[in-house]
């Protein structure tokens, strides 16, 4: 009976790969320098001569310590991130309100409304202190991320920038938007009754201002997510080189180590729990 192709290439790739095994384990042995250090593990005579880096416990620390400062920097970005969309969300709600003084306006405009209706103006002016309110009020830990009259601490310098610590040796700043500096005066109730031209052209300059600052403010969350998962993710590679030359690791037995070693090269056609 004939052989498949797929059996033949089966039985083909399992002999290629057993004889690179075979020829790894012989080079370990018979010329390298790994070969000698683990014939003298094997063969030396009790007791045997520890073959350990001195400067193991040293590497170890500085591992642990790196680690330690990347998995901080990593929580500093993800502060940042938060802040940011803290911003973002307080902008996404003034973006509403000026949609919303818009759709009042075009409803005057279509009759719906009535311009010189006191509860309509009060409405107006009720969103436009809803925007004022929320520009004063959005902070994140006492950082107040909108309102540049409350810049220029040790937090937030009178630029707007927030340092953020992200990296071993230094980090960059965070900027944030000047809200406060829109004269929001000009948006009132009772201008709907004297110039609701105005007061249109005012809300959407507003608007388009606002909006640029929340799709801003919404890249720049994402960029800074992203950022702490891959510093995140630098954190847990150096803990795993912890783990690596953890005692637990230097307790593994001399086949152990030299199987470990063969399979990381040639792959795993070798049943391990034997």
């Amino acid at each position: 009976m004939s052989l498949s192709d797929q059996e033949k290439n089966f039985i083909y790739e399992y002999s290629t790969r057993l004889l690179s095994q075979d020829m790894l384990t012989n080079a370990l042995f018979a010329n390298s320098g790994v070969g000698r250090s683990l014939r003298d593990m094997m063969l030396a005579k009790q007791p045997v001569q520890p073959l350990t880096n001195p400067m193991e416990a040293a590497l170890t620390g500085t591992l642990r310590a790196d680690s330690a400062a990347v998995r901080q920097n990593a929580r500093n970005v993800g502060e940042a991130a938060n802040m940011m969309g803290t911003a973002k969300t307080a902008v996404a709600q003034i973006s509403d309100a000026l949609a919303d003084m818009e759709d009042i306006i075009d409803k005057i405009n279509q009759g719906e409304l009535s311009a010189s209706s006191s509860v309509v103006q009060a409405d107006y002016d009720a969103l436009r202190d809803k925007i004022t309110g929320l520009i004063s009020s959005t902070d994140y830990n006492g950082i107040y991320m909108l309102d540049g009259s409350q810049w220029g601490t040790d937090q937030i310098d009178s630029n707007g920038n927030v340092w953020i610590q992200a990296y071993k040796d230094g980090g960059f700043d965070v900027t944030f938007h000047n809200l406060d500096g829109i004269d929001w005066t000009q948006l009132s109730g009772a201008g709907l009754n004297t110039d609701i031209n105005a007061q249109l052209a005012y809300v959407q300059s507003y608007a388009s201002d606002v909006n640029a600052i929340l799709d801003n403010y919404a890249s720049k969350q994402s960029s800074l997510e992203y950022q702490q998962t891959q510093l995140s993710s630098q954190a847990d590679l150096l803990d795993q080189a912890v783990a690596n030359r953890s005692p637990e690791t230097s307790a593994l037995s001399t086949e152990q180590l030299l199987l470990n070693l063969i399979l990381s090269e040639t792959g795993r056609i070798v049943d391990e729990s034997r």
